[in-house]
């Protein structure tokens, strides 16, 4: 099998654990042939992958965060091409969905070794200028998206705490905004929501941010998106019931409503969408399920426990 590992080294530890480099040697160990590649810019990285699946590589292993995967994820959609993934950074969320444990190369090795894969959803943007993009996870906007930027531009901490400290320092200037939400449900049938949000998110997978599992019913292989919408309401009851939405129980809250759609589309003016970790651009956007759309290697139902959610304290 001829597999190319992409890199990146800005990744959380991966130049440090050279977590990389111990994946590729386990594969080569189990008789693969395995080519190295890493860009210094997305597109450097991304006309690589291209390059290679010109030549015919037979799989494609990501060591980095979701962002990296992502990269990956927009070259692999609609092959046979696997992916595998090594996880080395922030939140890691796709990996953590498909079982694997947060950077164990040996892991994620073995389990391409063994050679199992599975087929999974995506789910595919369509920006107001009619450019598209693919994600695994979760697309965030509103108030999860404004934690995105605050966690962007943070030099520090590293890591899932990050995102607790832009959570919560942006709980102080926490409001709802006005979302207009067009859907299409599992059934086919059309609805609209007015009305003012302090978020929505569209969910292919479970969790974002390192383990927040925003979107807890969420299945990445159901040909369904998961929608899950947050009402205002007193910013002392949004914070004092946070510690349910580390801990996936939160949709029993007045407040939140959830959705299985084929298709939703966002509008709220001044709000930046992030998926797989970046943005992808201002609202509106269209978001649709594309079924089965990506092979992986290593995916079992994963449900990591949240860090953030042990900080925080016991449920509300």
């Amino acid at each position: 099998m001829d597999v190319v590992l992409l890199t990146n080294p800005a990744a959380r530890s991966g130049a440090h654990t050279g977590a990389a480099m111990r994946a590729a040697a386990r594969l080569r160990e189990a008789g693969m042939r395995v080519a190295v590649i890493s860009g210094g810019s997305a597109a450097e990285s991304s006309a690589l992958l291209r390059t290679a699946l010109e030549v015919g590589a037979d799989a494609v292993v990501v060591a980095g965060g979701d962002g990296t995967v992502a990269l990956a994820v927009q070259q692999l959609a609609g092959t046979d091409v696997p992916l595998g993934i090594v996880p080395t950074g922030t939140g890691n969320d796709l990996a953590t969905s498909l079982g694997l444990r947060d950077l164990d190369a040996h892991g994620a090795a073995a389990a391409i070794v063994r050679g199992a894969t599975r087929v999974i959803d995506l789910a595919r943007i369509t920006r107001a200028d009619g450019t598209t993009t693919l994600y695994g996870t979760v697309l965030a906007s509103g108030f999860d998206s404004r934690v995105n930027d605050r966690a962007n531009r943070m030099r520090w901490p590293h890591g899932r705490l990050r995102y607790t400290i832009a959570l919560l320092a942006e709980f102080l200037t926490l409001r709802g905004m006005p979302f207009q939400v067009d859907l299409v449900s599992a059934d086919g049938t059309t609805e609209r929501i007015d009305g003012d949000l302090v978020m929505a998110t569209v969910g292919n997978g479970r969790t974002y941010g390192g383990g927040i599992p925003i979107c807890p019913d969420a299945d990445l292989a159901d040909g369904l998106l998961d929608l899950t919408l947050v009402r205002p309401a007193g910013r002392l009851r949004l914070l004092r019931l946070l510690p349910r939405v580390y801990r996936g129980t939160h949709t029993a809250i007045a407040e939140v409503e959830t959705r299985r759609v084929r298709a939703v589309e966002l509008s709220s003016p001044g709000v930046t969408a992030y998926a797989d970790r970046d943005p992808v651009g201002a609202l509106p956007l269209r978001v649709e399920v594309v079924p089965a759309a990506l092979r992986v290697f290593g995916a079992r139902p994963g449900r990591s426990p949240s860090v953030v959610g042990g900080l925080l304290g016991a449920e509300a």
